[in-house]
């Protein structure tokens, strides 16, 4: 049983909860998650640590409510109890001096990129950040992405905040002024894709962090698999990070779509109850 600590909304349906988790606060790194499950028939959900405080034992998960799992975890609060979490899961982040690193962080995506952020800028390398998101409200943890950044710039789809436009954009306007050595990407499947398009142009390396479906976490099930390079690989074990220019993101898109269905009549079947 991991007790939450803290909690807080970001926007009506993104909610930062601290809970205790001792020894994963102490091991995990930059770019590992954990699963949680809130009851001993719960359905096993992926998160990424955003933050770990060894001292007070303690990680950080940014939950995006999208289904009756998530939409029951924000539910929670201070002092109540998520039944289990297993982690740290997942290859840490291939932390070196790059020289000029560009993270891209999309809506919830923002929350795995800060801790590989503050992991690349503590290696001594430059770093600059586009947030993206489809408007202001929606722009999560600035304040700790500039502390560990050269320079942070803003994309608003609707231009309520910083510039108007698509992350695309503004990588290309960094990618005009400097040279880049190396991009992360981490956000909508979507997104990452075209980020990776747009690196690729340039032969910039670029790592992704893919958010698909998962189920057991050992790569037992095979739920997450995707194609990267043509060849079958397990997001839980193989990854969370890949090459960007060898992931088929067509297949990952069109998998990640195939319970919207179901999804959809749980989470209609589940507001019912409240």
């Amino acid at each position: 049983m991991n007790k939450i600590v803290r909690k807080e909304f970001f926007s009506e349906n993104v909610v930062q909860i601290e809970v205790e988790a001792p020894e994963i606060a102490r091991t995990r790194k930059a770019g590992n998650f954990v699963i949680i499950r809130l009851d001993d028939k719960g359905e096993r959900v992926p998160l990424t640590i955003s933050a770990a405080d060894i001292e007070k034992g303690t990680i950080t998960l940014v939950v995006q409510r999208i289904g009756v799992s998530t939409w029951k975890l924000s539910q929670l609060n201070v002092g109540d109890y998520i039944h289990d979490i297993v982690g740290p899961l997942g290859h840490p982040t291939h932390i070196y001096n790059a020289g000029t690193v560009l993270a891209c962080g999309g809506g919830v995506g923002v929350a795995p990129l800060l801790p590989i952020v503050q992991a690349f800028k503590e290696k001594g390398n430059r770093v600059v950040t586009i947030l993206a998101a489809r408007t202001k409200d929606l722009i999560i943890l600035e304040d700790e992405i500039r502390k560990y950044s050269d320079e942070v710039i803003i994309m608003t789809d609707d231009g309520s905040y910083g510039k108007k436009g698509v992350v695309t954009v503004g990588m290309e306007e960094v990618i005009a002024r400097e040279k880049v050595d190396l991009c992360v990407s981490i956000g909508p499947a979507i997104m990452m894709k075209f980020c990776a398009l747009t690196t690729q142009k340039y032969n910039i390396p670029t790592v992704v962090s893919l958010n698909t479906i998962m189920v057991d976490g050992t790569g037992m099930c095979g739920a997450c698999r995707v194609k990267v390079d043509g060849k079958t690989r397990f997001v839980c074990v193989d990854g969370p990070e890949f090459d960007a220019h060898k992931v088929d993101f067509n297949e990952m898109l069109t998998r990640m779509g195939g319970y919207k269905e179901q999804e959809k009549a749980a989470f209609e079947a589940y507001k019912k109850t409240l």
